[in-house]
Protein backbone atom coordinates (compact mmCIF):
# COMPACT_ATOMS: atom_id res chain seq x y z
CA UNK A 1 0.00 0.00 0.00
CA UNK A 2 1.06 3.51 -0.85
CA UNK A 3 2.05 5.82 2.38
CA UNK A 4 -0.68 8.18 2.15
CA UNK A 5 0.56 12.22 2.48
CA UNK A 6 0.14 14.77 4.92
CA UNK A 7 0.89 18.73 4.77
CA UNK A 8 4.91 18.87 4.19
CA UNK A 9 5.54 15.20 3.53
CA UNK A 10 5.42 11.53 3.79
CA UNK A 11 2.57 10.50 6.90
CA UNK A 12 4.03 8.61 9.98
CA UNK A 13 3.29 5.86 8.36
CA UNK A 14 5.62 6.12 5.74
CA UNK A 15 9.13 5.52 4.78
CA UNK A 16 10.56 9.24 6.36
CA UNK A 17 8.97 8.58 9.81
CA UNK A 18 11.53 4.99 9.60
CA UNK A 19 14.37 7.06 9.31
CA UNK A 20 15.76 9.13 12.33
CA UNK A 21 14.07 11.90 13.34
CA UNK A 22 16.79 14.62 13.57
CA UNK A 23 16.22 17.36 15.90
CA UNK A 24 17.84 20.94 16.31
CA UNK A 25 18.20 21.95 19.54
CA UNK A 26 18.46 25.57 20.77
CA UNK A 27 18.28 26.59 24.62
CA UNK A 28 15.88 25.31 27.33
CA UNK A 29 14.60 22.01 27.93
CA UNK A 30 11.27 21.91 25.31
CA UNK A 31 14.06 19.72 22.68
CA UNK A 32 14.36 16.99 25.07
CA UNK A 33 10.86 16.92 26.15
CA UNK A 34 10.14 16.49 22.07
CA UNK A 35 12.97 14.05 21.57
CA UNK A 36 11.44 11.81 24.41
CA UNK A 37 7.94 11.68 22.82
CA UNK A 38 9.10 11.12 19.25
CA UNK A 39 11.05 7.92 21.13
CA UNK A 40 7.90 6.71 23.22
CA UNK A 41 6.41 6.78 19.96
CA UNK A 42 8.62 4.52 18.67
CA UNK A 43 11.15 6.92 16.53
CA UNK A 44 14.71 6.88 16.63
CA UNK A 45 16.09 10.41 17.30
CA UNK A 46 19.11 12.02 16.78
CA UNK A 47 19.98 15.42 18.28
CA UNK A 48 22.01 18.20 16.69
CA UNK A 49 22.69 20.86 19.17
CA UNK A 50 23.73 24.51 18.53
CA UNK A 51 26.24 25.29 20.38
CA UNK A 52 25.94 28.54 22.49
CA UNK A 53 22.34 27.73 22.97
CA UNK A 54 21.33 24.24 23.52
CA UNK A 55 22.18 23.49 27.17
CA UNK A 56 24.90 20.59 27.61
CA UNK A 57 23.17 19.41 30.56
CA UNK A 58 20.17 18.90 28.43
CA UNK A 59 21.26 17.29 25.76
CA UNK A 60 23.74 14.85 27.51
CA UNK A 61 23.00 11.83 28.93
CA UNK A 62 19.66 11.19 27.84
CA UNK A 63 20.61 8.02 25.92
CA UNK A 64 20.22 9.73 22.56
CA UNK A 65 23.25 10.54 19.66
CA UNK A 66 23.98 13.75 19.96
CA UNK A 67 25.98 16.08 17.47
CA UNK A 68 27.20 19.54 18.62
CA UNK A 69 27.39 22.35 15.59
CA UNK A 70 28.47 26.01 15.66
CA UNK A 71 25.03 28.10 14.37
CA UNK A 72 27.19 29.91 11.61
CA UNK A 73 28.31 25.93 10.31
CA UNK A 74 25.34 25.56 8.10
CA UNK A 75 27.10 22.88 6.25
CA UNK A 76 28.02 20.53 9.43
CA UNK A 77 24.06 20.48 10.14
CA UNK A 78 23.36 19.49 7.24
CA UNK A 79 26.07 16.64 7.48
CA UNK A 80 25.29 15.70 10.75
CA UNK A 81 21.49 15.43 9.83
CA UNK A 82 22.37 12.88 6.74
CA UNK A 83 25.06 11.02 8.26
CA UNK A 84 22.49 9.63 10.43
CA UNK A 85 20.21 9.11 8.19
CA UNK A 86 17.62 11.35 9.06
CA UNK A 87 14.61 12.92 6.16
CA UNK A 88 12.33 14.28 8.90
CA UNK A 89 13.51 17.34 11.49
CA UNK A 90 12.19 19.27 14.17
CA UNK A 91 13.28 22.64 15.11
CA UNK A 92 12.98 23.80 19.11
CA UNK A 93 14.28 25.59 21.75
CA UNK A 94 15.27 29.48 21.79
CA UNK A 95 18.01 30.79 19.37
CA UNK A 96 18.65 34.49 19.67
CA UNK A 97 19.39 36.72 16.37
CA UNK A 98 23.55 36.89 16.62
CA UNK A 99 25.34 39.17 14.61
CA UNK A 100 26.89 38.13 11.48
CA UNK A 101 30.22 38.84 12.46
CA UNK A 102 29.60 36.52 15.86
CA UNK A 103 29.49 33.36 13.54
CA UNK A 104 31.79 30.63 12.54
CA UNK A 105 31.05 30.63 9.15
CA UNK A 106 31.79 27.81 7.08
CA UNK A 107 32.08 27.55 3.09
CA UNK A 108 28.07 26.71 2.69
CA UNK A 109 27.15 29.15 5.36
CA UNK A 110 29.67 31.74 3.17
CA UNK A 111 28.16 30.74 0.05
CA UNK A 112 24.36 31.82 1.59
CA UNK A 113 25.60 35.56 3.23
CA UNK A 114 23.17 36.81 0.62
CA UNK A 115 20.27 34.70 1.40
CA UNK A 116 21.09 35.46 4.85
CA UNK A 117 20.87 39.69 4.69
CA UNK A 118 17.52 39.01 2.86
CA UNK A 119 16.07 36.75 5.31
CA UNK A 120 17.22 39.14 8.57
CA UNK A 121 15.17 42.37 7.18
CA UNK A 122 11.86 41.33 9.14
CA UNK A 123 10.28 39.77 11.98
CA UNK A 124 10.70 37.00 13.63
CA UNK A 125 8.50 35.46 11.56
CA UNK A 126 10.04 36.43 8.51
CA UNK A 127 12.91 35.38 9.52
CA UNK A 128 11.70 31.48 10.67
CA UNK A 129 9.63 31.12 7.70
CA UNK A 130 12.98 31.86 5.31
CA UNK A 131 14.88 28.75 8.05
CA UNK A 132 12.04 26.74 6.88
CA UNK A 133 12.05 27.15 3.26
CA UNK A 134 15.74 26.22 3.38
CA UNK A 135 15.54 23.06 5.02
CA UNK A 136 13.17 21.76 2.82
CA UNK A 137 14.25 22.98 -0.26
CA UNK A 138 17.88 20.70 1.34
CA UNK A 139 15.39 17.86 0.92
CA UNK A 140 14.08 17.32 4.78
CA UNK A 141 10.43 17.31 5.62
CA UNK A 142 10.04 19.52 8.42
CA UNK A 143 7.76 18.81 11.11
CA UNK A 144 6.34 20.71 14.23
CA UNK A 145 7.37 20.20 17.56
CA UNK A 146 3.10 19.31 18.42
CA UNK A 147 3.21 16.97 15.30
CA UNK A 148 5.93 14.38 16.75
CA UNK A 149 4.34 15.16 20.49
CA UNK A 150 0.84 16.42 20.51
CA UNK A 151 0.65 16.10 24.37
CA UNK A 152 3.62 18.70 24.93
CA UNK A 153 0.74 21.28 23.83
CA UNK A 154 -1.42 22.89 26.53
CA UNK A 155 -4.63 21.54 26.60
CA UNK A 156 -8.22 23.44 26.77
CA UNK A 157 -9.04 24.09 30.76
CA UNK A 158 -7.67 24.80 33.92
CA UNK A 159 -4.59 22.85 34.49
CA UNK A 160 -4.16 23.20 38.29
CA UNK A 161 -6.38 24.00 41.29
CA UNK A 162 -6.48 27.39 40.41
CA UNK A 163 -9.60 29.43 38.46
CA UNK A 164 -9.42 32.19 36.41
CA UNK A 165 -12.04 34.78 37.56
CA UNK A 166 -14.17 36.39 35.05
CA UNK A 167 -12.51 39.49 34.88
CA UNK A 168 -9.22 37.63 34.54
CA UNK A 169 -10.90 35.85 31.39
CA UNK A 170 -12.05 39.11 30.06
CA UNK A 171 -8.17 40.40 30.41
CA UNK A 172 -7.21 37.48 28.51
CA UNK A 173 -9.57 38.53 25.88
CA UNK A 174 -8.44 41.53 25.25
CA UNK A 175 -4.68 40.04 25.12
CA UNK A 176 -5.97 37.63 22.35
CA UNK A 177 -7.51 40.58 20.53
CA UNK A 178 -4.43 42.50 21.15
CA UNK A 179 -1.59 40.05 19.90
CA UNK A 180 -3.94 39.12 16.78
CA UNK A 181 -4.45 42.80 16.14
CA UNK A 182 -0.74 43.04 15.56
CA UNK A 183 0.18 40.14 13.74
CA UNK A 184 1.10 42.26 10.95
CA UNK A 185 4.12 43.50 12.48
CA UNK A 186 5.38 40.68 13.11
CA UNK A 187 6.54 41.31 16.69
CA UNK A 188 6.40 38.80 20.31
CA UNK A 189 3.76 36.43 21.15
CA UNK A 190 2.95 37.55 24.16
CA UNK A 191 1.07 40.17 26.42
CA UNK A 192 0.26 41.43 29.70
CA UNK A 193 -2.96 42.67 30.29
CA UNK A 194 -4.31 44.07 33.99
CA UNK A 195 -7.51 45.29 34.79
CA UNK A 196 -8.64 45.74 30.81
CA UNK A 197 -5.28 47.75 31.05
CA UNK A 198 -2.78 47.14 28.27
CA UNK A 199 0.64 46.50 30.63
CA UNK A 200 3.08 45.01 28.42
CA UNK A 201 4.08 43.34 25.23
CA UNK A 202 6.46 41.02 24.28
CA UNK A 203 9.25 42.47 21.34
CA UNK A 204 12.71 41.60 20.85
CA UNK A 205 13.80 40.96 24.82
CA UNK A 206 11.72 37.85 25.10
CA UNK A 207 8.46 37.22 27.50
CA UNK A 208 10.84 36.55 30.56
CA UNK A 209 12.33 39.76 30.43
CA UNK A 210 8.53 41.32 29.24
CA UNK A 211 7.67 39.91 32.46
CA UNK A 212 10.63 41.44 34.52
CA UNK A 213 9.77 44.81 32.63
CA UNK A 214 6.03 44.47 34.30
CA UNK A 215 7.39 43.58 38.33
CA UNK A 216 9.88 46.82 37.56
CA UNK A 217 7.34 49.00 37.01
CA UNK A 218 5.19 47.73 40.13
CA UNK A 219 8.00 47.95 41.89
CA UNK A 220 8.73 51.50 41.02
CA UNK A 221 5.47 52.53 41.96
CA UNK A 222 4.65 53.71 38.10
CA UNK A 223 1.72 50.89 37.66
CA UNK A 224 0.12 50.35 40.91
CA UNK A 225 -2.29 47.09 41.33
CA UNK A 226 -3.47 45.07 43.40
CA UNK A 227 -1.09 41.97 44.52
CA UNK A 228 -1.91 39.47 42.19
CA UNK A 229 -3.64 40.94 39.17
CA UNK A 230 -3.00 40.56 35.69
CA UNK A 231 -2.63 38.05 33.08
CA UNK A 232 0.29 36.80 31.05
CA UNK A 233 -1.39 35.77 27.10
CA UNK A 234 0.69 33.95 25.26
CA UNK A 235 -0.87 32.95 21.53
CA UNK A 236 1.21 31.79 18.17
CA UNK A 237 0.97 34.75 15.18
CA UNK A 238 -1.95 34.27 13.38
CA UNK A 239 0.14 34.02 10.36
CA UNK A 240 3.17 31.97 11.62
CA UNK A 241 4.33 28.54 10.53
CA UNK A 242 3.17 26.84 12.75
CA UNK A 243 6.27 24.16 12.35
CA UNK A 244 8.69 26.16 13.86
CA UNK A 245 8.45 28.68 17.28
CA UNK A 246 5.62 27.98 18.83
CA UNK A 247 5.31 29.66 21.74
CA UNK A 248 5.87 27.71 25.19
CA UNK A 249 5.25 28.44 28.79
CA UNK A 250 7.33 26.37 31.50
CA UNK A 251 8.32 26.08 35.40
CA UNK A 252 10.63 29.66 34.89
CA UNK A 253 7.41 31.01 33.22
CA UNK A 254 5.13 30.62 36.57
CA UNK A 255 7.96 31.58 38.65
CA UNK A 256 8.86 34.80 36.56
CA UNK A 257 5.15 35.64 36.77
CA UNK A 258 4.68 35.26 40.31
CA UNK A 259 7.64 37.76 41.04
CA UNK A 260 6.25 40.53 38.80
CA UNK A 261 2.94 39.99 40.68
CA UNK A 262 0.71 38.70 38.07
CA UNK A 263 -2.27 36.32 38.82
CA UNK A 264 -2.16 33.98 36.44
CA UNK A 265 -1.22 32.69 32.69
CA UNK A 266 -3.68 32.38 29.79
CA UNK A 267 -2.79 30.72 26.45
CA UNK A 268 -4.48 29.47 23.07
CA UNK A 269 -5.73 26.07 23.86
CA UNK A 270 -3.17 23.52 21.52
CA UNK A 271 -1.43 26.55 20.05
CA UNK A 272 1.46 26.37 23.11
CA UNK A 273 4.13 24.36 24.45
CA UNK A 274 4.20 23.05 27.75
CA UNK A 275 7.12 20.44 28.14
CA UNK A 276 7.46 20.51 31.87
CA UNK A 277 3.51 20.55 32.31
CA UNK A 278 3.07 18.52 35.84
CA UNK A 279 6.27 20.51 37.38
CA UNK A 280 4.66 23.51 36.17
CA UNK A 281 1.55 22.96 37.57
CA UNK A 282 2.65 22.16 40.87
CA UNK A 283 4.27 25.18 40.86
CA UNK A 284 2.01 27.54 39.88
CA UNK A 285 -0.59 25.99 42.75
CA UNK A 286 1.91 26.45 45.18
CA UNK A 287 2.29 30.29 44.48
CA UNK A 288 -1.50 30.62 43.54
CA UNK A 289 -1.34 31.42 39.64
CA UNK A 290 -3.56 29.94 37.66
CA UNK A 291 -2.53 28.34 33.85
CA UNK A 292 -5.64 28.06 31.54
CA UNK A 293 -5.55 27.03 27.88
CA UNK A 294 -8.61 28.59 25.90
CA UNK A 295 -10.23 27.74 23.04
CA UNK A 296 -11.34 31.46 21.83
Amino acid sequence: MPATRTEGGTSPGGAASAAPLGILCGGGTFPLAVARSAAQSGRRVVLVAIRGFADPAVVEGAGFPVEWVHLGKVGAMLAALRRHGCREMVIVGYVFRPRLSSLRLDWKAVGMLRWFLRARRGGDGHLLSHIASFFENEGFILRGAHEVAPEILVAEGTLGRVAMTDAEREDARIGFRLLRAIDVFDVGQAAVVAERHVQAIEAAEGTDAMIARCGEMRASGRVRLPRRSGVLVKIPKPGQDRRIDLPSIGVRTVERAAEAGLAGIAVEAGGVIAAEAEAMVRVADEKGLFIVGLAE
